[in-house]
């Protein structure tokens, strides 16, 4: 593992833990035992180590959901869209540190004000709400969804999946208790219905 991947792997772990403001450099330099100006050399700034973060973290699901994909043979989009909900808790369960970078409060106040944070989440988000789209709009097409907007669909269906996740991520309450009541209303929801 080189200097970089070092850095980035235990910055990953710290802004996971502290979040972006409680970060500091220092702390990091002593625990990768390198000097901040190695950090600085790789990276620039603190903002350019979390962007390379949050690159690293799309990268990252969209390797596991690739994988996920390949080679799955769904019935239906709505089976599609099951296995989309189940994959994205999965990650939450075993990808921790990414969901809680990606679900602390003040990644979010730096992209209201930094429209490259606001990009780099943007894409990442977009990406899981197009995967959940994509299956929407399969199950659209073979009769096992709803003729429901597709986009506003997948963002609903996604807000309900995440705000369990963040149950998860935060340790409040055990997602997987909630996963069979979640996909049965989504099954109510989504499910189209004869006549």
């Amino acid at each position: 593992m080189t200097k970089k991947e070092t850095i980035l792997n235990v910055a990953t772990k710290l802004f996971s833990e502290k979040g972006y403001r409680n970060t500091a450099i220092a702390e990091l330099a002593k625990l990768t035992d390198v000097a901040e100006g190695t950090i600085f050399y790789h990276f620039k700034t603190k903002e350019g180590l979390f962007l390379a973060i949050l690159e690293n973290i799309r990268q990252t699901l969209i390797s596991e959901f690739e994988a996920f994909f390949r080679g799955k043979n769904f019935e239906s989009g709505l089976e599609m869209l099951e296995g989309c909900i189940f994959f994205y808790l999965y990650l939450v369960g075993t990808k921790e540190e990414l969901f809680l970078i990606l679900h602390r409060y003040d990644a979010y106040e730096l992209a209201q004000v930094n429209p490259v944070f606001r990009k780099n989440f943007s894409t990442i988000y977009n990406f899981i709400l197009d995967t959940f789209e994509s299956a929407i709009l399969r199950g659209r097409q073979d009769g096992s969804i709803e003729e429901l907007p597709p986009g506003k669909t997948a963002f609903i269906v996604f807000a309900m999946v995440d705000g369990i996740a963040r149950l998860k991520t935060f340790n409040l309450y055990d997602s997987s208790a909630l996963f069979e009541q979640l996909i049965a209303s989504c099954r109510r929801m989504l499910q189209k219905h004869p006549g």
